[in-house]
């Protein structure tokens, strides 16, 4: 009777224990965190704005289709008298190559990706021209295009994003490289400022162009 009581008891005291001892979260026996103070892990956010104030083009626009960029020595030769039509057909690529070309064939595309031939270079022309005025304007093409109230399609510190196969940007692409390798002459000459046809600023400026529907002022 007495051995039946006591093996009864060690019976009842084992199952306590069992009951009673804490589950481990894991094979390590590191505690849990409560979700309430639970944090996600930092992550650092790229500058937006480069150490001279001009804006990355962080959109489509800044991300070519090509897989890599080709050195201005990669670029086809072109004849020094070939007209204009075959010398864009040469040049004709969905890359720049370079941030500040970007920015020239951005200009272009956006103020006259519908205009004929001259009148995209013209007005790659006078981005080219703003940014050799010594002081007028930004020193460069990016400076240019991101100066506050200059152009329409600008909004704030981001320009729309670009279609990067279509024939319009690559016609862009290429008349961006003649101007800024100076391969065309464009009847703008120094030409700083244009405006559409439709509209009349009344400018107190020497005309010396109308090209397409722009008229070009210097």
């Amino acid at each position: 009777m007495l051995a039946s009581i006591r093996s009864a008891l060690l019976t009842i005291a084992v199952l306590t224990a069992t009951i009673m001892a804490p589950a481990q979260a894991g094979s390590t026996g590191e505690p849990l965190i409560p979700f309430e103070s639970a944090s996600l892990p930092k992550v650092s956010v790229p500058e937006l704005i480069d150490p001279q104030g001009e804006p990355q083009l962080t959109d489509s626009a800044s991300k070519p289709d090509d897989s890599a960029a080709r050195d201005e020595d990669d670029e086809p030769a072109v004849a020094p008298g070939a007209d204009l039509a075959s010398m864009v057909a040469q040049l004709r690529s969905s890359n720049p190559g370079s941030r500040e070309l970007e920015c020239l064939a951005i200009g272009i595309y956006f103020e006259a990706k519908s205009e004929p031939l001259a009148g995209q270079l013209a007005v790659g022309q006078v981005i080219a021209n703003r940014a050799e005025s010594r002081g007028r304007f930004p020193s460069t093409y990016c400076g240019v295009l991101f100066q506050r109230g200059q152009f329409s399609f600008v909004r704030g510190r981001s320009v729309p994003p670009v279609p990067r196969a279509s024939k319009q940007w690559q016609t862009a692409v290429a008349i961006a490289k003649i101007v800024d390798r100076d391969l065309k002459e464009s009847a703008v000459g120094n030409a700083l400022f244009f405006h559409a046809r439709y509209v009349s600023p009344q400018w107190k400026l020497k005309r010396v162009a109308a090209i397409g529907n722009h008229i070009f002022y210097r």
